[in-house]
Formats: C-alpha cells, sequence, structure tokens
C-alpha cells in the first residue's frame, strides 16, 4: 500500500500543467451554488416585503418560517446536487489518475455526473448512503463517522462498474462493495483527511478562495486512494 505522501505525490502529478483547467472545474459548481443560494436568499426578501407589512407582519414572518421547516429536505436535496456534481469531478481526477486522459473538459466533466447513464445511480447512491449514515449516527456520532467511511468508495466503485461492464450495478450492491473495500482501510483514509486540516485553515484564512486550489489536490488524492485499494485488492 502506499503512503500517504506518495498517494499526495501522484496526486500532484497528474494535475501537474492542469491547475487553472482543475480550478475552474471546482468552480463551476460553486458558482452554480452561489447563484442558487441569491436566488433563494432574494427571493425570501421580495416575498417578505410583499406579505409581510402592516398588521399582518408577526403573521407573515410565521408563516415564513412554515414554509423553510423542511430544512432536513431541503439539506438531502442538496447534497444529492453536490454528490451529482463531485462524483463527476472525482471520476476525472480517477481518469488522471489512470492515465487515461491527458487534460481536464471542466464545462463537460463537471456534469458527467448527471449524464442519463450514471444520473439514476449517482441520486440513489447520495439518498442511501444519506439515510444509512443518518440512522447509525442516530446510535452515536462515531457509527455513523465510521459507517461514512465505509461508503466513501461507492461512487469510484459505481463509475468503475459502468465502464468495465457498461450496465449498471445495484445500488446497495455499490454500498457492500464499497464497505468490504474499505475494511481495514477507513482508519488510513481518516489519518489521510486530517494531514489535510492544515490546508482547511488556510481556506478558512482566505474566506474560501484557496478552496479552489486546494479542493483539486484533496479530490486528485483521494482518487489515487481509491486506485491504490483496488491495486492492492
Amino acid at each position: 500500500m502506499k503512503t500517504t505522501a506518495e498517494l499526495k505525490a501522484e496526486a500532484k502529478n497528474a494535475l501537474r500543467g492542469k491547475w487553472g483547467q482543475a480550478v475552474i472545474l471546482n468552480l463551476i459548481p460553486t458558482l452554480l451554488t452561489v447563484a442558487v443560494l441569491f436566488f433563494v436568499v432574494l427571493s425570501g426578501v421580495i416575498w417578505f416585503f410583499i406579505h409581510g407589512s402592516g398588521d399582518n407582519m408577526i403573521s407573515s414572518v410565521s408563516e415564513y418560517q412554515q414554509n423553510n421547516a423542511s430544512g432536513g429536505g431541503t439539506s438531502l436535496v442538496s447534497s444529492i446536487i453536490s454528490a451529482l456534481f463531485m462524483s463527476g469531478i472525482s471520476w476525472t481526477y480517477l481518469d488522471l489518475i489512470r492515465g487515461e486522459r491527458t487534460h481536464i473538459e471542466p464545462l463537460k466533466d463537471a456534469f458527467r455526473g448527471f449524464q442519463g447513464v450514471f444520473i439514476g445511480g449517482v441520486i440513489l447512491l447520495a439518498l442511501l448512503t444519506n439515510i444509512f449514515t443518518t440512522l447509525w449516527t442516530f446510535l452515536f456520532i462515531i457509527p455513523g463517522i465510521v459507517k461514512a467511511y465505509a461508503y466513501s468508495q461507492s461512487y469510484f466503485i459505481y463509475y468503475d462498474q459502468i465502464q468495465q461492464t457498461g450496465e449498471k450495478p445495484k445500488v446497495l450492491d455499490t454500498i457492500t462493495a464499497s464497505r468490504r473495500l474499505m475494511d481495514g482501510h477507513k482508519g488510513r483514509l481518516f489519518w489521510l483527511d486530517l494531514t489535510f486540516i492544515g490546508w482547511y485553515i488556510v481556506i478558512a484564512l482566505t474566506l474560501g478562495i484557496a478552496y479552489l486550489w486546494v479542493a483539486p489536490y484533496i479530490s486528485a488524492t483521494k482518487a489515487a486512494f481509491y486506485e491504490d485499494l483496488q491495486a492492492n485488492i
């Protein structure tokens, strides 16, 4: 098995000469998220000023809060959309790690997860892994974290199965395959995540700007981690 330093070096090598493309690739979902949040906030402000004046202000505010009580559902939808973007981005870095491609096509690669052959499976993976992780979290925080790591390779496995066989695997089988692949390696991935803490501090200090450069590095390293797991089955 490769060391953390070797995985990071492999990621840097795969991104060499492609950092500009990688930044744009990660910028696309970020800009779309900001646009959606802006639209939601603007809609709320407009709604408030139209319905929240005069004697009806208190009741209107109460009604507005009730209309936004479905935050859990909104969070789940956000997780699914994030999974659609991040799966396609991660697959792109996996292809680079494997030497199956030499460049990044940001506008195309950012939406790979939305393609017909992938979208249904990715949505189900996001839905089920979120549900399973949440249920484990209800028992205690630690089991939820452990299961999150156990399911972490599901999107890579799903992608590989389609690429290799041309057929869509069953989502539950994919989750099970990830759990088995991660058996004995969850601590290793946890340590890999810990080694990026310094970079997360840099992201915070730059008000999130550094994320555009750090995110490709982290995603490519995670792709290298998956490839190393597969190579040592």
